[in-house]
């Protein structure tokens, strides 16, 4: 019995729960005692009860835990008692509820009420979820037993429910079934606890971001779309321009075809064409280089549309030495200005590389490598002397050349970093190197072979390439003294030579030459290279400076060549028809012409004159 008792399985009489019924109903209704609180002992409940039953002992009401522990031991205690009394007869049941009523009645009235506390307040209807526990359903609180408690899985429960379900259960959370202990356990010390309710921010947020990511995404395409409609506007433009030159070409022709009817043109090399004849060079733009002058040379880059000019630096207090002012020839404006040597710069060439390196010789015994990219010099050499001419090799760009004042060539390797690979020492005289060209190898049936052309004050020498890198020397039979200037036209092999006057020859004279070549011996595979005069053009009298002369294909495309040179005496530059030997236009500078640098681009033909001071652009 006292096991079933404790169990659960109390067996209540009628009367009993009668009188317990009552009991609730006036505990619950009646207002709690002002007056002070009297215990009751243990030993005292157990005295007045040893009489009575344990359903008649119990008294249920909503003080804290520790009162409901003493009714428990009461209960404990006259359990002995209730086993030794049998149950009453049915015919004295009724008598007997009626003496029970009567006993808990006066009892109540002897005994004050205790003040009823509940432990737990009830929660009210609206209250959310979020402040009961899981297990028992009851408010948790801020201190106590019950206080607020999480796992590490971040589900909230009180403190001893949490602690005997991880006792009792297989080690979960009741809530997500995680593997939990129980010093996962974590006690939070907060007197209020609430959720912030962010789930419309974070929704927001990941929209927000959503819609920035396709914007980026629609200006990069609508980037790419303007860009691509550009290039195919000028592409357009372009195509244009060239129908309308097309258009006007075909009506010269018709017009100059019904002018001569029945009449066929010979064809003479060299000779120009009825629309040539109408076509000339106009002056397009002038750029002033160095107010103080000392311009030099010049050079220019197909891959970039660049035109380099050397000068001195326009700030020799800051920046001391020369370098050269870049040009775009594309937009026909100037840029900016790159320092490289500390003295005159003497030599400028670019090869046939993509990257734009620029080669410069200069009178500080140096030859330099530099970047137009990057605006900065990549690479020196010190040939030890001073360097008066440069060129790449164009049939393995990893080669460069270097003429200089003693006549020798230094042969440069891009791959050796520390000096020369080879040095060409001059034959005869050791005269400074004045102009230093390539001629690369080709099916030519006058010179196939390739080669460095080098040119002297007292003379010109072809160095043929043979297999190995090795250099054979050919002499070409110039003209004894007086020679400035050597320039090529590779795809034609002929070479321009200019003399100053001498007594025999009052003018300056440029001697154009055909480069050729004739087997040693009818067995052997050696050859030697010489040059045969074809044209001489005569400029004035007057030749002080050292200038660079410039030889060319026309720009009708017709195989005809143009000689274009300097003419001290007029401060102008002359333009020849090299097949016919005819003067076809005078351009004329303020200043004596130094150098002479034909370029295309855009399928546009231009000439650039360099004086000491500026540059003039002509057009076609």
């Amino acid at each position: 019995a006292r096991r079933q008792q404790r169990i659960g399985g109390s067996q209540r009489t009628v009367g009993a729960r009668a009188a317990l019924d009552s009991y609730f109903q006036l505990s619950r209704t009646q207002e709690p005692s002002t007056g002070p609180v009297l215990h009751l002992e243990p030993s005292h409940i157990a005295g007045d009860n040893q009489g009575h039953s344990s359903d008649e002992v119990i008294e249920v009401s909503d003080s804290d835990s520790s009162s409901s522990a003493e009714e428990e031991e009461a209960v404990e205690a006259a359990a002995p008692s209730a086993q030794e009394t049998p149950p009453a007869a049915s015919s004295g049941e009724h008598a007997h509820h009626e003496d029970e009523e009567a006993e808990v009645q006066q009892k109540q009235v002897r005994t004050p009420l205790k003040k009823l506390e509940p432990s737990v307040p009830v929660a009210p209807l609206d209250e959310e979820e979020g402040d009961t526990c899981a297990i028992c359903f009851e408010q948790w609180t801020n201190a106590g037993d019950h206080r607020l408690s999480a796992l590490r899985c971040g589900h909230l429960f009180g403190y001893t429910c949490i602690e005997r379900w991880l006792k009792g259960q297989a080690g979960k959370c009741p809530q997500c079934n995680k593997k939990a202990k129980r010093s996962d356990i974590v006690i939070l010390y907060a007197r209020t606890l609430k959720a912030l309710d962010t789930s419309e921010q974070e929704r927001m947020k990941s929209s927000l971001e959503k819609e920035q990511m396709l914007r980026r995404q629609a200006e990069l395409e609508s980037a790419q779309s303007r860009l691509q409609l550009q290039v195919l506007t000028d592409e357009c433009s372009k195509l244009r321009k060239q129908v309308q030159e097309l258009k006007a070409l075909v009506a010269q022709h018709n017009v100059s075809a019904s002018q001569q009817p029945g009449s066929s043109r010979t064809g003479l090399p060299g000779s120009f064409p009825s629309s040539q004849s109408q076509r000339k060079y106009h002056l397009e733009k002038v750029f002033v280089v160095s107010q103080t002058g000392n311009c030099r040379v010049m050079a220019y880059c197909d891959s970039l549309s660049c035109l380099v000019v050397s000068q001195p630096s326009p700030q020799s207090t800051f920046i001391p030495g020369c370098g050269v002012k870049m040009m775009s020839v594309a937009n026909l404006k100037s840029s900016q200005y790159i320092p490289i040597h500390s003295k005159q710069i003497r030599g400028l060439a670019f090869g046939s590389r993509a990257d734009g390196l620029l080669l410069s010789a200069a009178l500080d015994n140096t030859l330099k490598l530099t970047s137009l990219a990057t605006n900065t010099v990549v690479q020196t050499y010190n040939a030890g002397r001073p360097v008066w001419s440069c060129c790449w090799c164009l049939d393995d760009t990893n080669y460069i050349y270097a003429g200089l004042v003693n006549g020798s060539i230094m042969i440069y390797d891009l791959r050796d970093t520390n000096s020369h690979v080879q040095e060409l020492v001059p034959q005869k005289s050791r005269c400074p190197m004045v102009s230093l060209s390539y001629l690369p190898r080709m099916a030519s049936a006058s010179l196939p072979c390739g080669g460095i052309l080098a040119g002297t004050l007292e003379g010109a020498c072809f160095w043929e390439q043979k297999a190995g890198n090795s250099y054979r020397p050919h002499h070409l039979p110039l003209e004894p003294g007086g020679c400035i200037d050597i320039q090529t036209e590779i795809s034609t092999r002929h070479c321009l030579a200019t003399y100053r006057p001498n007594k025999n020859n009052p003018c300056v004279r440029c001697v154009m030459m055909e480069l050729t070549c004739s087997p040693l011996t009818e067995a052997s595979e050696d050859v030697v290279c010489s040059s045969n005069p074809v044209q001489t053009f005569s400029a004035g009298p007057t030749c002080k400076l050292l200038t660079k002369n410039a030889i060319f294909q026309s720009p009708e495309e017709d195989g005809s060549v143009f000689v274009c040179a300097g003419d001290e005496a007029s401060n102008s530059a002359l333009l020849w028809d090299a097949g016919s030997g005819s003067l076809l236009q005078k351009l004329q500078a303020d200043q004596p012409v130094l150098d002479i640098c034909p370029l295309e681009v855009n399928q546009t033909h231009l000439l650039a004159t360099l004086t000491e001071k500026a540059v003039k652009i002509y057009k076609w």
